[in-house]
């Protein structure tokens, strides 16, 4: 009886894990680029109460018994499946179609990832305009420089190509390359990503390092699309039935250990 009260403690423990993973999912509903997270469990050690033997007339017993000791989290996935696309009325509004991340600076210096393509024109260190997100981190180009202009240029006018190239109209009002081009990357297994909050992602060595798509011909390129935004990949009704299943699954851990402690207050009442 003791097992199954702690069985049913780790059972508790895990659906709570799942709870709160679901409850985030639903909390960055309609946050852009955001991808939705799905809890994994394994069972813990089984204990042999009896092993493969024999009958009392020589026969072999063809399975032994083992009980579990319960279940634990096992890792948190992130889904990288397409997002919705939605309008925007920004001219820096970027959606990616496709595998491709977005690249930005971070203030400690280090590259991170995103697929949040709201991103707007700021006052850069050289008095230029710089393409930064909306925490006013650097955009980076497909070399990995921050992409600044002069303020010659007039942000309104700028425009993006499918695979990234910034233009500006020439005296026809004719859209031209100006030699900018919006870094895309990809990864070899973006599973692996860290989540650093923002919806950005860092670099680690199950993730492996950044593909550039601009320079490595081996990988599809992905299709950026100016006007538009991605929306997270949460599907509300599936994370709602997943939180009924989840509280579902506590409420019985939770009997499991109601059942347990009544079984074992009926065996000490046993001496009276």
């Amino acid at each position: 009886m003791v097992r199954s009260l702690w069985s049913a403690a780790t059972g508790m423990n895990a659906q709570q894990t799942n709870l709160d993973t679901i409850a985030n999912n639903l909390a960055n509903v309609n946050s852009v680029g955001y991808k939705a997270q799905v809890a994994q469990f394994k069972s813990l050690l089984y204990q042999n109460l009896q092993a493969v033997t024999t009958t009392a007339n020589g026969d072999p017993k063809p399975t032994s018994s083992q009980i579990g000791l319960g279940v634990r989290t096992s890792s948190i996935n992130s889904l990288f499946t397409q997002g919705s696309l939605l309008d925007s009325d920004s001219d820096t509004a970027f959606a990616i179609e496709g595998h491709g991340f977005f690249a930005l600076r971070g203030e400690d210096g280090v590259t991170y990832y995103t697929r949040n393509g709201d991103f707007t024109w700021a006052l850069g260190a050289n008095q230029g305009m710089m393409l930064t997100n909306a925490d006013g981190l650097p955009v980076l180009d497909s070399t990995g420089r921050a992409i600044e202009l002069p303020r010659t240029y007039i942000a309104s006018k700028l425009s993006m190509t499918e695979d990234g190239q910034i233009c500006y109209p020439d005296e026809q009002n004719n859209p031209q390359p100006i030699g900018r081009t919006i870094g895309t990357f990809q990864f070899s297994n973006p599973g692996g990503l860290n989540r650093v909050g923002d919806t950005l992602f860092a670099v680690t060595e199950a993730s492996g390092p950044a593909i550039n798509e601009d320079t490595n011909p081996n990988v599809a390129k992905s299709r950026i699309v100016q006007g538009y935004l991605e929306g997270s990949n949460v599907q509300v009704a599936n994370e709602m039935v997943n939180m009924i299943i989840t509280q579902r699954a506590y409420e019985m851990n939770s009997k499991a250990i109601t059942t347990s402690d009544s079984m074992m207050e009926t065996a000490n009442n046993l001496k009276r």
